[in-house]
C-alpha cells in the first residue's frame, strides 16, 4: 500500500515520534509511506529523507496552542497558511495514497481544521477514496466545551473509516479523557500502544545505577531539572540529566556550572532507551512515548506531568501509571528537592514487576488492521 501520515507537532516532538514509529512499521511490512510533517524540523528523530515531506512549518507560542508561529518566530498569517494548504494539496495529488492517516485531528489541532478539511474533502472526492483513519494516543485533552467534542464527532462521521486508538483499554480506555458516543464507538479500533521494539541492554552499561532525568524534546521541563539538581545530594544514587529541545548543549553547559559532582549533564542521547534498562530510576514528564519507554524497560519512575496552560493529558496518564508498583507522581506545584528525593528512594525500594500485561505492538497491529480494512474497502 501507499500510506500517507499527516502530522503537525507544535511543542514537543511526541506526535511526530509516534508517526515515525507507525511509518517504520509500514515500511517493514513492504509498504511505501510518507510522513507529511507540518511542525518544526526534528533532526534528532533521524527520519529517512525519502520518507519525509515537510510543509511550511509552524509551532505553538509556548503553551498557547491557539497562536501559531513560523520558523522565524513570527505569527503566521493567512498567506502563510494558504501556502501550506497548496503544498499539502500538491503532496497528496502526487503521492495518491491508499491509506490516509491524520495524527490527532479531528480530536485536536482544531486551529488547523481548514487545511485538514480541505485534505479530507480532496480525498473523499477521489474515484477510489483512500482508507481514512484518525490516529490518537491513549489520552486526549478533554474537550473544554461541548462544541469541541461535537466538531470531532461530526468530522469523524463525515470523513473517517476508523479511529485508531493507540492504547490498551485495560490501562487507559478512551472514555477516561473523551466522551465516547455510541456513534463514535463504532469507529474505534484499539491497536495497543505504539512503541518501538524494546531496547536491549546498553553494550557499555551507560546509565547503570543512575537516576536518569529527562524532560522530552520540547522547550519545557526546566523545573524538573532544577528540582533534580537540588535533590541530587539528598539521595545516594548518582544522577544524569539529559537535556532535550533547542540549544540543548548551551542549556546543559549552563546547568553544569551549578551541578554537584554526583551529577552528569549532557544533551539528550539516542541510546536513552538502552540506558533505562540499567538505570536505578527515571525522573521525567509523562508524555506518551516516554511513559512507554519506561514501561518497556521496567524502570522505577517518578513522573512530573506537564500541566502548564491547563493541560491535563499527562496528569491523567501519570495517575494511571502511579497505581503500579515502582511508579509515582509529583505534581509541579508540589515539586521540591525533598519530595523528589523521597519519591526517587521510594520507587527504587519498591521496583516495578516486570510483566507483559500491556500490548506494545500497536504499530504492527495498525498495519494489520488498516490492511484488512483496505482489502474490505476494495
Amino acid at each position: 500500500m501507499k500510506v500517507m501520515i499527516v502530522v503537525t507537532h507544535l511543542l514537543g516532538a511526541g506526535h511526530l515520534t509516534r508517526a515515525l514509529t507507525l511509518a517504520q512499521a509500514y515500511h517493514a511490512a513492504g509498504d511505501t509511506v510518507k510522513i507529511v510533517s507540518g511542525g518544526m524540523p526534528a533532526p534528532m528523530l533521524r527520519i529517512p529523507p525519502d520518507m519525509l515531506l515537510q510543509l511550511p512549518p509552524v509551532a505553538s507560542d509556548g503553551v498557547d496552542f491557539s497562536t501559531l508561529l513560523t520558523e522565524k518566530g513570527l505569527p503566521v498569517d493567512a498567506a502563510y497558511m494558504a501556502d501550506r494548504g497548496r503544498v499539502l494539496d500538491a503532496m497528496y495529488r502526487e503521492f495518491a495514497p491508499d491509506v490516509l492517516i491524520t495524527e490527532l485531528f479531528p480530536f485536536g489541532r482544531r486551529m488547523l481544521r481548514n487545511e485538514f478539511r480541505a485534505l479530507l474533502e480532496q480525498a473523499k472526492a477521489q474515484t477510489r477514496p483512500p482508507l481514512i483513519c484518525a490516529s490518537i494516543r491513549d489520552i486526549l485533552a478533554p474537550p473544554s466545551k461541548p462544541a469541541k467534542a461535537a466538531f470531532a464527532h461530526e468530522m469523524a462521521q463525515a470523513f473517517y473509516d476508523a479511529v485508531l486508538v493507540h492504547s490498551d483499554p485495560a490501562l487507559t480506555p478512551l472514555e477516561a479523557s473523551w466522551p465516547v458516543t455510541p456513534e463514535l464507538c463504532k469507529l474505534l479500533y484499539y491497536t495497543g500502544f505504539v512503541a518501538p521494539t524494546p531496547a536491549g541492554p546498553h553494550p557499555d552499561r551507560i546509565g547503570a545505577g543512575e537516576v536518569i532525568v529527562s524532560a522530552g524534546g520540547g522547550a519545557v521541563g526546566a523545573h524538573v531539572y532544577e528540582a533534580a539538581l537540588a535533590a541530587a545530594t539528598l539521595t545516594p544514587h548518582p544522577m544524569r540529566l539529559l537535556i532535550g529541545g533547542q540549544a540543548s548543549e548551551d542549556r546543559a553547559a549552563a546547568l553544569r556550572e551549578r551541578a554537584p559532582d554526583c551529577v552528569i549533564i549532557e544533551p539528550a542521547r539516542p541510546d536513552f532507551r538502552q540506558m533505562l534498562t540499567h538505570a536505578a530510576a527515571s525522573v521525567s514528564l509523562c508524555g506518551y512515548n516516554t511513559a512507554l519507554d519506561i514501561l518497556q524497560a521496567g524502570t522505577p519512575a517518578v513522573f512530573v506531568p506537564f500541566d502548564e496552560g491547563g493541560e491535563v493529558e499527562q496528569g491523567l496518564r501519570a495517575r494511571a501509571l502511579a497505581q503500579r508498583a515502582g511508579m509515582t507522581m509529583v505534581m509541579r506545584d508540589d515539586l521540591t528537592a525533598i519530595r523528589l528525593a523521597a519519591a526517587i528512594d521510594a520507587v527504587i525500594a519498591n521496583p516495578p514487576k516486570r510483566d507483559s500485561a500491556y500490548r506494545f505492538t500497536g504499530a504492527t497491529r495498525t498495519v494489520e488492521m488498516t490492511r484488512t480494512m483496505r482489502e474490505v474497502d476494495l
